[in-house]
């Protein structure tokens, strides 16, 4: 990455997703990679289900936690609903990410819990999704897991190895 480049991330879904543990954990694995972190979060009706959003900002500078308007390189939605009312901060060549990267023709997401295939469930979904986006960053995998494991209980930690894993591959084919 260019010295003064910022990389933006924006995370996008519905309340109890996950949304704002997945953008610790890019926080986190920025952080220990050296790099000056921001991040914001909107919770809006998310007890409820509502929308949430969180910004995720890194760089060798950053000044605020907010992504500006078409500057965001990468989103993750765990809810794909969400991602239109998230759109305009994405760059046009901007990366989406979302949970129908990982089902397979004819599978619904409640094959999630179903698929004895398949690490992912609808609670760690969203570390899944970390594993897609850590193939497109240029944060060292070793960090990305001491940032999984500094976020989750230890008795999460082999499950969520595996599906950042899982996801990893996923995101070496998009």
């Amino acid at each position: 990455m260019p010295e003064d480049t910022v990389t933006n991330v924006v995370f996008a879904g519905l309340g109890g997703q996950g949304i704002i543990k997945a953008s610790d954990m890019l926080a986190e694995a920025a952080f220990r990679s050296g790099y000056d972190v921001k991040k914001s979060e909107i919770h809006g009706m998310s007890q409820r289900g509502g929308s949430v959003t969180s910004d995720v900002r890194f760089g060798r500078e950053v000044f605020s936690p907010m992504v500006p308007s078409g500057e965001a390189q990468f989103m993750v939605a765990l809810d794909s609903t969400q991602i239109d009312a998230a759109r305009h901060v994405m760059r046009p060549d901007g990366l989406i990410f979302n949970p129908e990267m990982f089902l397979k023709d004819g599978q619904t997401f409640d094959d999630f819990d179903k698929n004895p295939g398949s690490p992912i469930n609808r609670r760690n979904l969203n570390v899944a999704l970390l594993g897609v986006l850590s193939t497109h960053l240029d944060l060292e995998e070793s960090v990305w897991l001491e940032a999984v494991y500094a976020n989750l209980p230890e008795k999460l930690h082999e499950q969520n190895a595996a599906v950042f894993a899982y996801g990893r591959e996923v995101g070496k084919k998009a």
